[in-house]
């Protein structure tokens, strides 16, 4: 860590989380100490109405190390993490479960479980991340995508990544988000092929008459920067004030996100949309702040889906 500014859940978050009551979170092998602290936080701050999925006997006694009282919990009991990504996927489909948790379980596992035709989670839309990252003593909020699951999309990808990242923006108050898409540069050029696909995908946003404005490619500078903008004489509104940034690659939006963390103190609060309901990817690397941060993001967005 370049930065020693200390991680800061954004309080925006928890006051939508206070008005709108606590989600019924599916927790996909809970038995850790880390996913137990997670969730336990989640609890303490009215977000989550957990239902713990493992080994119920490891549960009970990282409960009773937190001092946790866990009578009117909900426990499902599974013998190993295939079996915990099986229930997460059927209390989802079901609807006792308005968002699943990532806990002491292979990202593959839980993910297969999630994606699979019979769990009957998918949507219209492909499965697609995004980070919600604040930093401190700032008000902005910036949504990056895709910077965790899609590894080199396609055009089609694309324009399902930037739909899924809109509907985050609408559901945390923003009915028309500005969205840049990230390039080294502003010119299209065949030289570098990503431009020319974020001039189509321009056109396509458009003629689909989104209820965001979409610009770009766009170098990071005049993505954040009015004044970087300003310079280069880059008249638009998105320039300068985007709210989402989409990236071109996984490579290019992990590198930025962490740039964001390890070097600003930035929460980074993730979920992957798509499906029918939001899922969380936690880490064991997440600071607590920025696990409270999915959580309520996920609650939030959960809400927002419930409402049509």
């Amino acid at each position: 860590m370049l930065s020693k500014k200390p991680f800061e859940c954004p309080p925006y978050l928890l006051s939508k989380c206070d008005a709108i009551g606590p989600a019924r979170i599916a927790v996909v092998n809970a038995g850790s100490r880390v996913v137990m602290e997670s969730i336990k936080l989640a609890v303490d701050h009215g977000i989550a109405e957990p239902i713990l999925i493992g080994d119920g006997a490891e549960i009970r006694k990282l409960a009773g190390e937190l001092e946790w009282a866990l009578d009117d919990k909900q426990f499902v009991q599974a013998s190993d993490e295939t079996e915990a990504a099986w229930h997460g996927a059927q209390l989802a489909k079901c609807g006792e479960a308005t968002a699943v948790m990532k806990g002491h379980v292979h990202t593959d596992v839980f993910m297969r479980a999630l994606i699979d035709k019979e769990a009957g989670l998918r949507t219209e839309r492909r499965f697609t991340h995004v980070f919600h990252m604040t930093v401190p003593a700032s008000h902005r909020i910036l949504l990056i995508s895709d910077a965790a699951v899609n590894v080199a999309p396609d055009f089609k990808t694309k324009t399902e990544i930037l739909l899924n990242a809109i509907d985050v923006a609408n559901a945390l108050g923003n009915p028309e988000p500005k969205v840049g898409l990230l390039a080294a540069t502003e010119e299209v050029s065949s030289a570098m092929p990503v431009t020319e696909e974020w001039a189509e995908l321009v056109k396509w946003a458009n003629k689909q008459k989104l209820s965001a404005q979409v610009f770009g490619p766009l170098a990071f500078d005049n993505i954040i920067s009015p004044d970087a903008a300003r310079t280069k004489g880059i008249d638009h509104p998105v320039a300068g004030n985007a709210d989402i940034v989409i990236v071109p690659t996984i490579e290019t939006g992990n590198t930025l996100f962490k740039v964001m963390v390890y070097l600003c103190s930035a929460c980074a609060a993730g979920l992957v949309l798509g499906a029918k309901v939001p899922i969380m990817l936690t880490s064991r690397a997440d600071p607590p702040e920025a696990r409270l941060a999915s959580a309520a993001l996920a609650a939030i967005v959960a809400d927002f889906k419930s409402h049509g």
